[in-house]
């Protein structure tokens, strides 16, 4: 339980953390908080409340709720939830997955018909979203939570790479639940991805690829799930983990995301600053006006691992 709550909580933990640093330059954080645990990092900014998730995490409850609601996967259900969101005008969101949600074309077809337009839809946001899925479908062992990822990333994002990263993650969230080295079944993991895109994963996934070796902006999810494994493989505890991943630049909400949701289940909930978790808390745009906190978010978990 602690390590599904650390999932959860750790990718939104990440996303609130990196959200003020957006498109910044690399170092920016440590810049502005050079003495790690001396406090105020959860700072806000560039539209952001201290300690506010941005599209991130409230894609991810979406995501958990219609999972815990409707008993299981249920495809329609969660795009029309993806879709009232949109709809309601929320502080962020990316432009694919905006153009996806608003095109007129039905759940199983909007992606697909963006992804023939365009010929470019690898970014990272069906990544960023898939904490609460991954620890849904954890029990369910490998082949049931690789095909679940591929499922709901296929949702808003028609390009395969996209599919194929958010499967990877799903299977790290997966072995560490069950406690074992995310990083040492990396290799087997691999060999599950699809053949046209295994390559490219194998390449930002190894043990001596760094960040600085991106050949794509960490928007685009091959270098964004990559940056996560580094700050994971690089860094000795939860903090430490996170500082290097919004230090990174680019897409820090996102990448922070994806690092703190490894890291959570790696090294547990206990682990995370709760000056970090304290003023944590995930607005949902079209529902209500409803805001969940750190409780909120802890009986998610729960309840998905349940």
């Amino acid at each position: 339980m602690k390590r599904a709550a650390g999932t959860v909580i750790g990718s939104a933990v990440g996303d609130a953390l990196g959200a003020p640093f957006e498109f910044g330059p690399p170092g920016a954080f440590s810049a502005r908080f050079p003495a790690p645990g001396a406090g105020g990092e959860m700072c806000g900014g560039g539209g952001w409340d201290p300690g506010e998730a941005t599209d991130d995490t409230q894609m991810a409850v979406l995501v958990a709720e219609s999972l815990l609601e409707r008993g299981g996967l249920d495809l329609p259900d969660i795009f029309a939830r993806f879709q009232r969101w949109a709809a309601a005008e929320p502080k962020d969101i990316g432009l694919q997955t905006e153009d996806v949600l608003s095109n007129g074309a039905p759940w199983d077809l909007a992606a697909a018909i963006h992804f023939q337009v365009n010929q470019r839809a690898a970014g990272n946001g069906s990544l960023m979203r898939a904490s609460t899925s991954a620890v849904h479908f954890a029990p369910a062992g490998r082949e049931a939570t690789m095909d679940a990822a591929r499922r709901i990333a296929a949702l808003t994002h028609g390009d395969r790479a996209a599919w194929e990263g958010t499967a990877i993650f799903h299977e790290l969230v997966h072995v560490t639940l069950e406690g074992a080295d995310p990083l040492a079944v990396l290799p087997d993991i691999l060999t599950l991805v699809h053949p046209d895109h295994r390559e490219c994963y194998a390449t930002v996934l190894a043990p001596d690829w760094h960040p600085d070796r991106a050949t794509e902006f960490n928007g685009a999810v091959w270098p964004c799930l990559g940056s996560a494994v580094w700050a994971l493989r690089t860094t000795t505890n939860f903090e430490t983990a996170l500082r290097a991943a919004v230090d990174l630049g680019g897409d820090t909400d996102t990448v922070a995301a994806v690092t703190g949701a490894l890291a959570g289940a790696h090294y547990g909930l206990d682990t995370i600053p709760t000056r970090w978790t304290r003023p944590l808390h995930v607005p949902l745009p079209g529902f209500d006006g409803r805001v969940l906190h750190l409780a909120d978010l802890l009986d998610l978990a729960h309840r998905l691992e349940g």
